[in-house]
């Protein structure tokens, strides 16, 4: 029960508010002066006051600029006479919530006090929301006080109570599904389902079945009902990794869903209904896939509804030393090291590295080096130089991605044995258990890479 402070010099109007609030669920305390009134507040706890304008001692503008002193939350709610309403609209210039003018409607005034108390709770429920948020930061990997990631992170604030579709646009590396989760976490929807479809890693025949889901018998190896992505995600938020993989009849029918808010399974006939927040990502521009007619534009409008640019690693080189010392701790969690810090060497190259495969890539050549590294300080660090930003930046539509994706995993694999036997001085026993790797696997590694 929400309980009011009542200011007012008035015996009989103090009693007839006592009881106009009460009779609608709430409970009150009235004072005759400013003076009570500030000491109410000082020692009690209140959710709301309604103040007189015109009062002796003091009157509602000194009243309201002390208790807002003590409470600069709680909803303020001057009470004045209709031919004083200038001075009303001045209280709220200073930080009243609203007023009322005598003789004021009983129904209108409890309308008045609800829509305070609802905005006060929003306002709290949003700071909660913020603080979630600047907690979630920490061991996700997206760290630092560049100016790009305090720009990143104060747009995850903003649009993560809202139900707005987001697009995430960045390079691969980036981070892209860790904002996406950092928008579900500090959102309404963060006890509900988050779902996330890499759209690029399903067969463009399975991917109606994989967001819709399908009935059985719906085709040959339909042998059960299947719930869609969309199904799963029904009350959370969908994340649709590499959206620009979808297919143009793929598109139209995900633009219908969005648009309709249902998805009709395959070999259904019933129309299920949707409450999902749906975000987006892709590693390139998606304006520019639209004016290239790789993607649809009425259904780029329909994602586009908040976008966010994810700066890649050499944009903001000032985050690090802080990602480096946090990589570095998960490392030694993992892989039970004890590497406390970096020799001024390491640092020099890792901040000479242009760093193509962005914050992943930097993770993947930290936890390699820990594993490496034989006591406190990491003195060597193994670097690749083989994939510049620009390659990066202009891969077009038909390279195989999967085939690049391939070649540098077996890449980076040769190099992690190739250190690993640099270090053990060439004994393959001690290079297998350096990578916390079985000899046979190790054999058959060497043997697959080519290394001799």
């Amino acid at each position: 029960m929400e309980k009011i402070l009542i200011i007012d010099d008035n015996e009989s109007l103090r009693y007839t508010l006592e009881n106009v609030l009460e009779e609608n669920g709430f409970s009150s305390k009235s004072v005759e002066d400013g003076l009570k009134a500030i000491e109410e507040v000082k020692t009690k706890q209140y959710d709301l006051v309604i103040c007189d304008m015109k009062m002796p001692k003091m009157d509602g503008m000194q009243i309201l600029a002390e208790v807002r002193k003590v409470d600069p939350d709680i909803p303020f709610i001057i009470l004045t006479a209709f031919g004083d309403i200038k001075n009303a609209v001045e209280a709220m210039k200073q930080g009243a919530n609203d007023y009322l003018t005598k003789p004021f409607d009983n129904d209108g005034m409890i309308l008045t006090l609800k829509k305070a108390l609802e905005i006060k709770y929003l306002n709290k429920e949003l700071a909660l929301l913020r603080k979630k948020t600047d907690d979630s930061y920490k061991g996700e990997g997206i760290i630092g006080s560049s100016t790009q990631m305090k720009e990143v992170f104060e747009q995850v604030k903003i649009v993560a109570p809202t139900n707005l579709t987001v697009l995430i646009q960045g390079e691969s590396g980036t981070g892209k599904e860790v904002i996406a989760n950092m928008i579900h976490k500090a959102g309404t929807r963060a006890d509900k389902p988050f779902i996330a479809v890499d759209c690029g890693a399903i067969p463009e025949s399975l991917i109606e079945s994989e967001l819709f889901g399908h009935e059985k018998g719906a085709f040959t190896d339909a042998k059960s009902q299947r719930e869609g992505k969309f199904e799963q995600a029904n009350g959370g938020t969908i994340f649709l990794d590499e959206i620009t993989n979808l297919s143009d009849s793929n598109q139209i029918k995900l633009l219908r869903a969005i648009q309709e808010r249902k998805i009709t399974r395959i070999g259904g006939k019933k129309a299920l209904s949707l409450d999902v927040r749906i975000l987006t990502a892709t590693n390139v521009k998606l304006a520019d896939a639209v004016n290239n007619n790789k993607f649809r534009a009425d259904l780029y409008y329909r994602l586009n509804e908040f976008h966010m640019d994810l700066p890649p690693l050499r944009a903001r080189t000032g985050d690090l030393e802080y990602l480096v010392d946090h990589f570095i701790k998960d490392a030694n969690e993992e892989l039970n090291k004890s590497v406390t810090s970096v020799s001024d060497e390491v640092m020099k190259r890792i901040k000479a590295h242009h760093w193509p495969g962005n914050v992943r890539e930097l993770r993947n050549t930290i936890r390699r080096a820990v594993l490496l590294t034989p006591g406190n300080i990491m003195e060597k660090i193994n670097i690749t130089d083989d994939v510049s930003p620009k390659s990066i930046i202009e891969k077009t539509e038909d390279e195989n991605d999967t085939a690049t994706f391939d070649t540098l995993t077996k890449k980076a694999e040769k190099d992690a044995i190739l250190s690993a036997l640099d270090e053990s001085g060439g004994n393959k026993s001690k290079a297998a258990k350096l990578l916390n790797m079985n000899e046979r696997t190790f054999y058959r590694k060497l043997k697959s890479l080519g290394i001799n």
